[in-house]
């Protein structure tokens, strides 16, 4: 059963085939053109001396065969043409090397010749090719050559899996050693972390690095001292000492002896306030303090520290649980930090690429490729060169085109041989097949009734064709083409409304049909794609470019 899809492409590829058919007009050949060959009975390989023999008068321009005219038969060399006068009259001749290289019976087809603005068709020719008799006793054999590895073209995905790969892995580190990597503590945040007597303990100690005594530096020495003690009761006994004064700090301590919320010996308030009152003589009224008297002060403020220090409640099970959750809260809003950093960092990468391959590319085509767009899969893709049908069309294409049975109607049975290839259908993003067609079966009986082809009938025929299976604002152009190997054809190039489903909807499409034709033979390109396609454009060129019908024939000439 043909499914939908499948039918339509079948449809829109046999309404080209059968317009073939229905333009064919018959001649009959006239006494002026006469054959002759020097053997129908040849052996594989062998060739035949075919020629033409015309009779005319001077004034009537005379026009042979050219080209692979004679299939199934191969041409191998056209000689020149020979001219003799008989009387008012003029005999050329031209003569034609023919070879075959399988075995059997063929028919040299009838060839036109054009006299004047007249054709004339010469009579079809049976000829037998034999096979050569091989007398395996006396034959050397030999073993079958073993396989040839052939090289496979280079295809680099690799290589870019390896480069994203190894983008991907560098920006990964930079992430962690820059962000989640757990840093080494500098030595200020290894001090902050411990406890408020153990720094202050470690900034006394270091207050001996500073050398302020022996440089007599007391403002600065008492200024530091001071500060230590300071801070300890800030974050330990009361939370404004850092700003009090010194009387308001010692009223403070005193109060909260009295109220028994520290038990401070008898002398530790006595001492802090001789301490801090000798430090605010020597900051604001320049008093010089001996030395030995400020190292003194520094031992004191070490004793008096660790008095304070024993005087501390222990903390309650619900403040060392309000501590963990703090440091778990800490944790958590540092962690966060560094996954809206890592977002952050990894959005503008996104970006920046985008934008950079964007401003190189195009932004379509990035977004394309990211996405996916089955047009720039076929466009990059392995690309197939191949020969299809026979006489065969030579073709580039990004898919291999699959051989379509194309079931002919009852008339155009055992008068009409057809080989179709084809990609896609007419519902697809993108179609293209290719036809050969050969009229007429080559029987002696129909030497007299041969067939002429009309090429611009037959393509005028197809577009009708088109019509008929719901394609809609057909709009036509044609020129000549010319293939590499100057085969010349027919273009035929336009837009058309594509039904996209049997409910009434359409597509804008464009189509190019290219079509050629020699004595019995129509060979037909066809490419159809949606007119929004953008890169449809370069895959169609790069189709059309490769059409050849014969790649040989330039090459041979070049030789010569």
């Amino acid at each position: 059963m043909i499914n939908k899809r499948n039918a339509t492409s079948y449809s829109f590829l046999a309404s080209s085939i059968f317009s073939v058919f229905f333009f064919l007009f018959s001649f009959v050949s006239f006494s002026q053109v006469t054959t002759e060959v020097d053997t129908t009975n040849i052996r594989i390989g062998e060739q035949i001396s075919y020629k033409i023999k015309v009779e005319t008068d001077s004034t009537k321009l005379v026009v042979f065969p050219e080209g692979q005219t004679f299939l199934p038969l191969e041409l191998v060399e056209a000689l020149k043409v020979d001219t003799t006068k008989n009387a008012s009259k003029f005999e050329l001749l031209r003569e034609y090397k023919l070879t075959q290289f399988d075995s059997g019976s063929y028919y040299i087809p009838p060839q036109k010749v054009i006299i004047g603005d007249n054709p004339f068709f010469t009579d079809s020719l049976k000829v037998e090719v034999n096979t050569i008799e091989v007398d395996t006793t006396k034959q050397g054999l030999f073993d079958i050559k073993p396989i040839i590895e052939v090289e496979k073209s280079a295809n680099k995905w690799w290589l870019y899996l390896l480069l994203v790969l190894a983008a991907l892995a560098l920006i990964g580190f930079l992430l962690y050693w820059f962000i989640w990597r757990k840093k080494p503590l500098t030595e200020e945040e290894e001090i902050a972390l411990l406890p408020a007597y153990d720094r202050a303990k470690l900034a006394i100690s270091k207050l001996e690095e500073q050398k302020y005594l022996e440089r007599s530096e007391l403002k600065s020495f008492y200024s530091e001292l001071t500060f230590i003690i300071r801070k300890f009761l800030d974050e330990k006994v009361y939370d404004r000492s850092l700003e009090s004064t010194t009387d308001e700090l010692v009223e403070r301590l005193q109060l909260l002896k009295d109220g028994n919320q520290f038990a401070f010996k008898k002398d530790t308030i006595s001492n802090i306030e001789t301490i801090f009152k000798r430090a605010d003589l020597v900051k604001f009224a320049k008093s010089k303090p001996d030395i030995a008297l400020a190292e003194l002060d520094k031992q004191t403020i070490e004793k008096e520290l660790e008095n304070v220090k024993l005087t501390l409640p222990e903390p309650t099970e619900e403040e060392k649980l309000l501590d963990q959750q703090y440091k778990e809260a800490q944790e958590r809003k540092e962690k966060r930090k560094k996954i809206i950093i890592t977002t952050a960092i990894s959005l503008f990468i996104l970006i920046a690429t985008f934008v950079g391959f964007g401003a190189t590319y195009g932004f379509g085509y990035v977004k394309d490729k990211l996405i996916g767009h089955s047009s720039i899969e076929l466009l990059e893709g392995d690309w197939v060169q191949s020969a299809y049908g026979f006489p065969p069309i030579y073709i580039e294409t990004p898919k291999v085109l699959k051989r379509q049975e194309i079931e002919l109607p009852e008339e155009a049975k055992g008068k009409v041989k057809v080989t179709a290839f084809g990609y896609g259908s007419m519902l697809d993003d993108f179609y293209i097949a290719t036809s050969t067609t050969i009229v007429g079966e080559q029987k002696e009986e129909d030497a007299d009734v041969q067939k002429a082809i009309n090429l611009n009938n037959i393509i005028e025929q197809s577009l009708k064709n088109w019509e008929n299976l719901g394609v809609q604002n057909i709009i036509t152009k044609n020129e000549e083409f010319l293939t590499p190997n100057e085969a010349q054809g027919i273009k035929t190039f336009g837009r058309a409304d594509f039904p996209k489903s049997k409910d009434g909807e359409f597509y804008e499409g464009e189509y190019t049909l290219l079509s050629f034709t020699t004595e019995q033979v129509v060979q037909q390109v066809i490419i159809m794609w949606r007119a929004d396609d953008v890169y449809a454009k370069d895959i169609v060129k790069r189709i059309i470019d490769s059409v050849e019908l014969n790649p040989n024939v330039k090459r041979e000439e070049e030789t010569k």
